[in-house]
């Protein structure tokens, strides 16, 4: 989450028509039983084209021919990096460039690079995670509330980004939209204290935060490829009050990225659909000596791509990473990629992964 308070085929024609009958909750509750999942209207439409998205990418039939191989191999480079404006939401994804999508193709020929199902690499900043692998919060770097550009918000309050006006009847903090490079980034907020007033700004005594952002517009590179951008983050954040021992965050964010525009080989589209849902991620209170990791939630990433080339036929990819904390110092991470799954463990804080 970018600020703190602030989801193949000799069986996969039933599979997509389960997923199909699924709810946007229920996709979102799947692996939180019980759980209650708060979405946005604006989220609903993103999330509806998301699971559409996902969809599409379960039946997408395997590729067979070398150039294909090649651009599938292409399409999975989309998962270093998060859509562009991304980076303004409450999200897991640690990326913080705002740059979209440019498929890969090196001096290898088309798709030059690391094998399909090898995902975001080693050696990259993701450290084998997608999108910029997890925010500092999630690994261990503790938790900083407010606005900005990050997993958790390391830009202060709302009233940083202008004249944000507080509604006394509905206790919403309603923040002017900002234009960065095309994009234009909307917030609000919630502040409530620990008698369960609603506040202005938060304070020594605010108890809980909750914040929504939307991004969206157009970005033209240098090279003339041009991406149009929806997206949209929901977060809440508890525990906040004075003598608390722990935060626990809770939320969802989504987004989608359609560009166009001229690679090394020849013009091409694009089209990124990028989500997580954060349950339940508990953050100790810092406690001098101590680690403060997450110490229990799941939270759930999901990417699909794809990528077309002219003259040629779409190639999807999708990804799917689990992040689940269990209180001890390792984090367990279930990765499927393309129909592969691994499993993983991650060390906290800031340890490498490791996969079967």
């Amino acid at each position: 989450m970018a600020c703190v308070t602030s989801p193949h085929c000799p069986d996969s024609s039933w599979r997509a028509r389960q997923t199909a009958g699924i709810s946007l909750k229920g996709l979102l509750a799947l692996d939180f039983p019980g759980a209650e999942v708060h979405v946005s209207r604006a989220q609903r439409l993103l999330l509806g084209g998301f699971i559409a998205a996902l969809i599409g990418a379960a039946c997408h039939n395997p590729v067979t021919s070398n150039s294909q191989t090649s651009i599938l191999t292409a399409a999975a480079a989309a998962f270093d990096s998060a859509p562009a404006g991304y980076s303004n939401l409450t999200s897991s994804f640690g990326a913080t460039s705002n740059a979209p999508f440019q498929p890969p193709f090196g001096p290898q020929g088309m798709g030059g690079g690391p094998p399909p199902l090898a995902g975001p690499g080693p050696m990259g900043g993701g450290h084998g995670l997608m999108c910029g692998g997890l925010g500092g919060p999630f690994l261990g770097d503790g938790l900083a509330v407010g606005f900005g550009p990050g997993p958790f918000g390391r830009g202060g309050p709302p009233q940083a980004f202008g004249a944000c006006t507080f509604s006394s009847t509905t206790g919403v903090v309603t923040c002017p939209p900002i234009s960065i490079g095309g994009l234009t980034i909307t917030r609000t907020a919630i502040y409530v204290d620990t008698a369960g007033n609603h506040q202005a700004a938060p304070d020594s005594i605010t108890a809980s935060i909750t914040t929504n952002v939307n991004v969206s517009g157009t970005i033209t590179r240098r090279d003339s490829s041009t991406s149009t951008v929806t997206e949209a983050s929901t977060q809440r954040v508890t525990g906040l009050g004075p003598g608390s021992t722990a935060r626990t965050i809770n939320g969802t964010s989504s987004g989608t990225e359609s560009t166009s525009g001229t690679s090394s080989q020849g013009s091409f589209t694009s089209d990124r659909a990028v989500g997580d849902t954060t349950n339940g991620l508990v953050i100790p209170t810092p406690v001098p000596g101590t680690p403060d990791y997450p110490t229990a939630g799941t939270t759930i990433r999901a990417a699909t791509v794809t990528l077309t080339l002219a003259g040629g036929t779409p190639t999807t990819s999708s990804r799917r990473e689990v992040v689940t904390y269990t209180g001890s110092n390792t984090a367990t991470v279930v990765i499927t990629q393309d129909g592969a799954t691994k499993t993983c463990t991650l060390p906290l804080p800031h340890g490498q992964l490791s996969c079967q």
